[in-house]
């Protein structure tokens, strides 16, 4: 399997309400060093309605600006609320809250 269906098969894992990090996703698909091409997988993610990309975040829980889909952030962020997930003014999720388990 490829770095980039690692990723995909990943993030297909993450449940609504739940959001993962670039860096845990890029252990989960074996390779923790890989968390920029996670980003990049994304970007590129060949099936958006299957592969919720809108529900990894960075380390710090920020959205990302860049968002590959509608109007970048916002749109991101109005795919995670529709889920049950809060986030702040300044475009963050409480990793504590909503973070995934990875189980």
């Amino acid at each position: 399997m490829s770095f980039f269906s690692a990723v995909y098969a990943s993030v297909q894992s993450i449940p609504r309400g739940k959001v993962a990090t670039y860096g845990q996703i890029a252990l989960l698909a074996g390779n923790p060093r890989m968390a920029r091409q996670v980003g990049w997988a994304l970007h590129k993610n060949p099936d958006p309605a299957n592969i919720p990309c809108h529900r990894v975040v960075n380390r710090f829980g920020a959205l990302t600006p860049s968002f590959a889909f509608g109007d970048g952030i916002g749109e991101q962020r109005r795919r995670l609320e529709r889920e049950g997930v809060e986030v702040s003014q300044d475009f963050k999720v409480d990793l504590s809250r909503f973070g995934w388990d990875g189980k």
